[in-house]
């Protein structure tokens, strides 16, 4: 079984999918050693470990580099967060997705928010994109290429239930694997979605929702928790190297 089919497979399994979030080698390593069966990049990880903001600021062939070195140390499948594409023009995201492709994972999230404007791409653009995509990955051998069609219809609009189910119908019927709704919350909200959207539902991490188990009740297939991990690797060492520098003492590295 190649990576792309246990990826697969993973999200149509009895346990929900619990991805770990990577955003460099020693990362995905530990995730790996820990137990995790799947790993997904983190975009907003990687550009903070690189001193950047989240939002396509990295060069992509950088970016792209640091998920081939990911792909190339690891045995579990590997997913890569490629934000919107790192571009606005059609044939250059998807020479992206198939660069991505080439280096080994075995999926992309790819989301239908704008980076050089405000907004959601036009639902209609958004699914000739993904047809596109869908279309050149079968064509260069990636059949069943995992497409986690990620819309940011919770972070932008104000009442966005109806708005996020018309997305995701439209986005697996133009070739997304599965849909992925960051600042999904609310309970009844995630059963109303799993309910109405014929593909596996990706929620993400936050205060309040948390626990793998009660997810999966409510009919979720995989859950991650983005850039959480990282953000708090970065605090605790910002923590210790400032108590260093405070109390001059390294005894506080043995504890």
């Amino acid at each position: 079984m190649n990576k792309i089919q246990e990826f697969n497979e993973l999200h149509s399994s009895k346990e929900l999918l619990f991805l770990g979030n990577a955003w460099d080698l020693l990362s995905a390593l530990s995730l790996e050693k820990a137990g995790f069966k799947a790993i997904g990049t983190t975009s907003w990880g990687i550009a903070n470990s690189l001193g950047l903001r989240d939002g396509e600021l990295i060069d992509f062939e950088r970016h792209l580099g640091i998920i081939k070195t990911i792909v190339d140390n690891v045995k579990i499948p590997v997913s890569a967060d490629i934000e919107a594409g790192y571009s606005e023009d059609t044939s250059k995201i998807i020479h992206h997705v198939l660069r991505t492709a080439d280096v080994g994972v075995a999926g992309i999230n790819i989301e239908d928010s704008l980076k050089k404007s405000n907004g959601l791409r036009e639902i209609s653009l958004h699914c000739n994109l993904l047809e596109k995509i869908r279309i050149a990955l079968d064509h260069h051998g990636y059949k069943d290429f995992y497409i986690n069609a990620r819309t940011d219809t919770y972070f932008q609009k104000e009442n966005p239930l109806m708005e996020t189910i018309e997305r995701a119908q439209a986005y697996v019927d133009s070739g997304a694997s599965g849909i992925f709704v960051p600042g999904l919350k609310d309970h009844s909200e995630i059963k109303e979605i799993t309910m109405n959207v014929n593909a596996p539902l990706n929620v993400l991490s936050l205060p309040g929702l948390t626990n793998c188990h009660q997810l999966q009740e409510l009919g979720v297939r995989r859950f991650s928790f983005g850039n959480a991990l990282s953000d708090t690797v970065i605090a605790y060492l910002e923590k210790k190297v400032g108590e260093l520098i405070e109390l001059k003492d390294t005894s506080l590295l043995y504890e």
